[in-house]
C-alpha cells in the first residue's frame, strides 16, 4: 500500500517525528532515529584566522562592516542578524554562501563585496607575510548565480573575484617612509567571467623600476596581465594559489599549473594577505552574485 508525505518533520530530544497519511487518509507516525548518526555537515573553513568585510554600513562608520574571527569561530556567524544575509550556511550541499550586492565600498574601490581576509595574527592586521615566507590557499567553490550584464555587448554576466592575494605595506617600510596609507596592490586576483577563471597577475610596468619606486601602488608602476585559466561555469571547481619566493603558482583543477616567475615576482616588495569569497565587479542598479565554498585552507 502506498503512503503519501504530507510535508511535516519535527526533530526533537534526538529523533526525527514524521507524518503521513494512508490510502485510507489516516494518520501514520514514523519516528526515527537521526541527530547522531546523520548530523549537519558545514563547509571546511575554520575561520580562526578570517575576518569577513560586508557590503554594508549598519554600524555608520563610513566603511563596509567587518566582523573579527571571535565573531566568526564556533559558528557564530550562524547567530548574528546583521552577517546571515551575506554569509550563510547551506547544509543541504555543505556549503557556505557568499551573498553581495553594489552597496558600501573600501577606500581604495568602487566595488563592494562579502570576502574573507586572512589575519595570521587576529589581534593585528598589520602583520602579513612575505613571498620568502610564502603561502598556500586551496578552495573547493562553485559561483551559483550572477546577474546578466545589460550594460555590456560583450559579456553575458556581471564577473565577481572569488581568490586573491593582496599586496601591503609592512610595518617596516610603513615606519622608514612615513606613508600615511599601507595599502598595496594585489598580486593574483582570480576572477569569474562568463564561467572562465581567468587570473590577474600585477606585473610591472618597466621591469628596471627598483629601490623606492617598487612600493607605488599605482597603475603607472604596476599593472595587471590576464590568463584564461579554463572554462568551469556555475558547477563546483578546485582552485589552489602557492607563493614562494619568486614564484606563484595556480592551478585549477587537475590542470597543467600555471606558473609566474619573473622579474616582477623577483621585485615584489610588499607583504601579503590572503583574500576568498565573492568581490562583484558591478555597481549596476539590480548586480548581484552568490558564490559557495565548500572547503577553504590556508598554510604557511
Amino acid at each position: 500500500m502506498s503512503l503519501r508525505l504530507i510535508v511535516i518533520s519535527l526533530i526533537c530530544s534526538g529523533f526525527i517525528v514524521a507524518c503521513a497519511k494512508n490510502d485510507k487518509d489516516e494518520d501514520v507516525e514514523f519516528i526515527f532515529e537521526s541527530t547522531d548518526d546523520d548530523p549537519v555537515i558545514y563547509a571546511n573553513i575554520d575561520f580562526s584566522n578570517w575576518k569577513v568585510t560586508l557590503p554594508v554600513d549598519e554600524n555608520n562608520n563610513g566603511g563596509p562592516d567587518e566582523y573579527q574571527p571571535s565573531e566568526l569561530i564556533n559558528g557564530g556567524y550562524r547567530t548574528n542578524s546583521s552577517i546571515l544575509p551575506y554569509m550563510y550556511d547551506d547544509a543541504s550541499d555543505s556549503s557556505i554562501e557568499f551573498y553581495t550586492v553594489p552597496g558600501v565600498s573600501t577606500t581604495n574601490s568602487s566595488y563592494s563585496r562579502t570576502e574573507l581576509r586572512e589575519l595570521i595574527n587576529p589581534e593585528n592586521a598589520r602583520e602579513n607575510w612575505t613571498l620568502d615566507e610564502g603561502g598556500t590557499m586551496t578552495g573547493r567553490l562553485k559561483v551559483v548565480d550572477i546577474s546578466e550584464d545589460n550594460e555590456s555587448n560583450s559579456r553575458q554576466y556581471h564577473n565577481t573575484i572569488v581568490m586573491q592575494i593582496h599586496g601591503i605595506i609592512s610595518l617596516d617600510d610603513m615606519a622608514i617612509h612615513s606613508f600615511s596609507s599601507n595599502n598595496g596592490p594585489p598580486l593574483i586576483k582570480m576572477r569569474w567571467i562568463d564561467g572562465y577563471i581567468y587570473a590577474y597577475k600585477k606585473s610591472l610596468v618597466d621591469e628596471n623600476t627598483s629601490g623606492d619606486d617598487l612600493l607605488i601602488n599605482s597603475s603607472d608602476v604596476w599593472v595587471d596581465a590576464s590568463t584564461n585559466m579554463g572554462y568551469v561555469g556555475f558547477e563546483e571547481f578546485e582552485f589552489r594559489i602557492t607563493a614562494s619566493t619568486g614564484k606563484l603558482e595556480l592551478q585549477l583543477n587537475d590542470e597543467t599549473p600555471l606558473v609566474y616567475q619573473d622579474i616582477s615576482m623577483s621585485k615584489w616588495p610588499f607583504e601579503n594577505y590572503f583574500k576568498a569569497g565573492n568581490y562583484l565587479g558591478s555597481t549596476a542598479d539590480g548586480a548581484f552574485s552568490k558564490v559557495k565554498y565548500y572547503e577553504l585552507q590556508v598554510t604557511h
